[in-house]
């Protein structure tokens, strides 16, 4: 084949349309339904792969010096919940669009309700979009947490065109769409909740909420591993993405900001859910605690940090014999990748017996400990209970267990300490240079777990060691 004819063929297929997935990227020559390298269904869309002259168009407003742009706009106005006015860096900018998801039942209506009512007792129209439920059942559930109000206007309604007309007709300061898998456009393909109606619901409600200036708040669900649901486009062209976590049998719930384009992505509000409602809680550290009556076998005490807060929580293990194969290792709030291997180090490098026994370990209060600086506490509840030995009243844990055995500096240690000693902490066990200590707090500076076993009176390489 000449090279004349070989270089046409080539700009003939450039030309052609091609097929990409809009969640990786992934192309194709063809439409084929389900992406060949993420496996995601229906992510697969047409777009043009041959570069043409773009023509100029008239613009809505002349590009400006950048110090001429009224900055006033984009202040936040606070919802009235402190809370959640911590994890969205001062409240709500209006034109702001965010994206708030948690599994079903968490308390998503519940928190979101209740900042439609505080918006519209300031003075604010608030509109209140509900697919999921009826407008009576919605009316109930803010007569029974007490957040009816006379600005507070709400519609049931599934699809995106009726969604238009309310906001016309009511002209909102903040609009909350519960949830935007369930509305519809009747101009695009596929069911409501699909990658395409999703896709094109969320960016008309975008598009609406930044020509109002209009503060916006998607409700979203999540999948079975947490994650959102629907294209990851979606995280992308909202403004904000907040988690909402908790455990359906514990009353504490935590608002995380995983994206924040007006404040901070890395903190976390927390929260009281009952029957009367929710509330804010600002020094949520004694729902991590339990308070039994002297020490505990098995229990120990860390300080974890939870965006910029730290908080104090309490870590129980239990250590048993084991009558299967396969010793059972169970974890609740913790990560088990990180509880297997703090209980390999233990073995390894403490001299615990643990191979052939059943571990046990948990959090109380449904605190979800994810990060490396409460591998110490770990360590130490699993031996308390591996030796029947209890840990000493008003001793606070804190460190990064390494596969060596040594004990690593947790970031924020300060900030950890002066909590714990603020709650009537005596004594830490803490890394070597951990800095000075908090007033009336005793450090006990240990460098692997060999010296934290035997800080706690557990002789190491000794004790289980036939």
């Amino acid at each position: 084949m000449s090279r004349p004819a070989a270089s046409a063929r080539s700009q003939s297929a450039a030309s052609r349309a091609a097929y990409r997935c809009t969640e990786c990227g992934w192309q194709a020559t063809k439409w084929v339904g389900r992406c060949g390298e993420c496996q995601t269904w229906g992510t697969v869309d047409e777009f043009g792969a041959q570069l043409r002259k773009v023509t100029a168009t008239p613009v809505a407003l002349a590009a400006q010096r950048i110090v001429d742009v009224d900055a006033e706009s984009a202040n936040a106005r606070g919802t009235g919940v402190a809370e959640l006015d911590r994890v969205l860096g001062g409240g709500l900018v209006p034109g702001s669009v965010v994206l708030l998801a948690g599994e079903p039942g968490v308390g998503k209506s519940t928190l979101l309700l209740e900042v439609a009512a505080q918006a519209s007792r300031a003075g604010r129209k608030a509109l209140y979009i509900t697919g999921e439920e009826s407008a009576v059942q919605v009316r109930l559930r803010a007569d029974r947490i007490g957040a009816l109000d006379e600005g507070l206007y709400l519609a049931a309604e599934t699809d995106l065109g009726a969604v238009v007309t309310h906001v016309e007709a009511v002209q909102p300061d903040l609009l909350i769409v519960d949830s935007v898998q369930t509305i519809a456009d009747a101009g695009s393909d596929g069911t409501a909740g699909g990658v395409t109606q999703v896709r094109s619901v969320a960016s008309a409600l975008i598009r609406m909420a930044k020509e109002r200036d209009m503060a916006t708040v998607l409700v979203g669900h999540v999948t079975k591993d947490g994650t959102v649901a629907g294209p990851r486009l979606l995280e992308h062209l909202v403004d904000v993405v907040l988690q909402f976590e908790g455990d359906r049998h514990s009353r504490l719930r935590m608002v995380r900001a995983t994206k924040n384009r007006y404040g901070p992505s890395d903190e976390v509000g927390c929260f009281d859910l009952d029957e009367d409602g929710i509330t804010g809680l600002a020094d949520p550290s004694g729902l991590f605690l339990s308070h039994g009556i002297g020490p505990a076998i098995g229990t120990s005490v860390t300080a974890t940090i939870e965006g910029r807060r730290a908080l104090v929580s309490e870590v129980q293990a239990l250590v048993g014999p084991s009558f299967l194969n396969t010793p059972r290792r169970a974890t609740s709030g913790l990560e088990s990748a990180r509880v297997g291997m703090v209980l390999a180090v233990l073995e390894r490098r403490g001299g615990l017996r643990l191979g052939d026994r059943d571990v046990y370990t948990a959090t109380v209060g449904g605190a979800r400990l994810l990060e490396p600086g409460v591998d110490l506490a770990v360590a130490l509840a699993i031996a308390s209970s591996a030796v029947d030995l209890a840990l000493p009243l008003g001793l606070v844990a804190i460190g990064e267990v390494g596969l060596a055995g040594e004990i690593r500096r947790a970031p924020g240690i300060n900030a950890r300490l002066a909590e714990a000693a603020r709650l009537g902490f005596s004594r830490a066990l803490v890394p070597a240079d951990s800095g000075d200590p908090p007033a009336g707090m005793e450090i006990l500076e240990v460098r692997d777990v060999a010296e934290a076993l035997d800080a706690i009176g557990c002789p190491s390489r000794k004790v289980h060691s036939r």
